[in-house]
């Protein structure tokens, strides 16, 4: 079974939100190895962590969508991928160890609306590749469920 049609088995359980977000985060993490991955709501003007799965939590639970890499993606509604974060103003940090990210806005399908994002770091530079970008979208499409 594919991780998009293992989130859609997820979304599709009679799971709590936060569960489904919890299994999902796994998911995507386990599916290609990544060392870290978070689910956040958009909520207004604030970005909020709902699940995530990895050695910790993230530093920033909550934040403003004028911040961050996450912000960015959320404003400009498209991937952002950063191949070192220490080059980038933007990022807030997560982990001391994190060198790349790749943060992936889910929308609404109508409307175009963020209603979140999906966020994967790594301790390697230059770590996502067009195929993780194209892996990571078909996630965020398949998860505007978790919003419904």
């Amino acid at each position: 079974m594919s991780v998009l049609d293992e989130i859609r088995s997820v979304l599709a359980s009679a799971y709590s939100r936060m569960e489904k977000a919890e299994r999902i985060a796994e998911l995507i993490r386990k599916s290609h190895a990544y060392r870290w991955v978070g689910v956040y709501d958009v909520d207004g003007d604030e970005i909020a962590v709902i699940a995530w799965s990895g050695p910790k939590e993230p530093s920033y639970a909550r934040f403003p969508v004028s911040e961050g890499l996450c912000g960015a993606a959320v404003r400009s509604k498209a991937a952002v991928v950063v191949d070192d974060v220490t080059k980038d103003p933007r990022y807030l940090t997560t982990f001391d160890s994190t060198r790349s990210e790749i943060v992936v806005p889910v929308l609404h399908p109508a409307t175009g609306a963020a209603l979140g994002v999906i966020d994967v770091e790594s301790e390697r530079r230059d770590a996502f590749s067009d195929d993780d970008r194209a892996l990571l979208e078909g996630c965020a499409s398949a998860l505007t469920g978790l919003w419904e």
